[in-house]
């Protein structure tokens, strides 16, 4: 009887086996058994580095299409489409805006803040990078800002008020003097109107609250982070270099706008630059010192996270991203 029981599940076993194979010959072997939605997003926008004891952490607000065929000036059209194809681009090509977070043990200090909502849907998303990153707006210290293009400061308010309650607000007084001073918006080209009035939108609530304090030339701003004056693009534009323990990293704000482009012309500039010939000067001198340095440099507008060194190259500059680490320190 067992001996009998024992052959009729085999039966049934083998059954259920000619089954399974008979509908997995009739799927056929590349056949998805349920077809996957495209998810269509990125993940949150960071990236950490060690400087030294210093952990760095490189924020992303968001990038926009940067229109380069308007925008670059001082070199030819060909020239544009030369470069651009070299690095497998196309105009417009869609630029980053990073922040750099650092946390020195002391204090938390970010360097520029991003667009906020003064790009529209495309950015404003630092404040959101930096939660996912483990930090909390009201944990930052201090706001150091390159400049006062809407991309660099639109990031210190949300509806108004200061988006980072317990922060100081620092900028060079050259910077501070020329946008928040009203009669230079009716010198300036048409098309900067709206920086000025961002900028003073932007800073209003740090300056009601005491907590606006612009410096005065090269100093050293905190323990380890010097200002380094690289005017041109606005006047008071500012570089910051972080030091810890003999390593280096260079915060150069907009010396770069399209790497492809400037980095094989440095003599390129953009119409937003407030002086084209200093804002040239700056650029060489930035790009001379990081490649002799060997500083590692972040970039507001290269690729995120912006992050990498410069070599000479002939005439121009080639750009070396960092080695991704997935585990920062090691």
């Amino acid at each position: 009887m067992l001996a009998l029981i024992r052959r009729i599940s085999l039966m049934h076993v083998g059954w259920w086996c000619v089954l399974i194979l008979s509908v997995c010959a009739a799927i056929g072997p590349h056949a998805a058994l349920a077809a996957a939605p495209e998810v269509k997003t990125q993940g949150p926008g960071f990236y950490r580095i060690m400087v030294g004891d210093f952990e760095v952490t490189a924020l992303l607000d968001g990038t926009h299409p940067f229109p380069i065929d308007t925008v670059v000036q001082g070199v030819q059209k060909s020239d544009i489409a030369h470069d651009l194809s070299r690095d497998f681009l196309q105009a417009p090509v869609q630029g980053s805006i990073n922040a750099f977070l650092i946390n020195t043990g002391s204090k938390l200090v970010l360097i520029d803040s991003g667009a906020g909502v003064l790009y529209g849907d495309c950015c404003g998303r630092l404040t959101g990078n930096l939660r996912a990153a483990g930090y909390q707006p009201e944990q930052v210290d201090e706001i150091l800002l390159t400049h006062l293009h809407k991309d660099h400061v639109g990031g210190v308010i949300v509806n108004g008020a200061m988006a980072f309650p317990n922060a100081a607000v620092r900028v060079s007084q050259a910077e501070a003097d020329y946008w928040l001073n009203p009669a230079n918006k009716s010198t300036a080209p048409a098309f900067l109107s709206s920086f000025f009035d961002a900028a003073n939108a932007s800073v209003a609530p740090y300056v009601a609250a005491g907590r606006f304090k612009p410096f005065s030339g090269d100093v050293e701003l905190d323990p380890g982070i010097r200002a380094v004056a690289l005017p041109g693009h606005t006047p008071g534009h500012t570089a910051y270099l972080v030091q810890s323990d003999s390593k280096d990293l260079l915060v150069w704000g907009d010396v770069i706008h399209v790497a492809a482009i400037q980095l094989q012309n440095p003599t390129a500039s953009v119409e937003y630059d407030t002086d084209a010939a200093a804002a040239q000067r700056s650029r060489r001198y930035a790009l001379k010192l990081a490649a002799d340095k060997r500083y590692l440099v972040g970039a507001a507008h290269i690729a995120f996270p912006g992050l990498g060194h410069v070599r000479k190259n002939g005439n121009a500059y080639d750009w070396v991203p960092v080695n991704y680490e997935a585990e920062p320190g090691h």
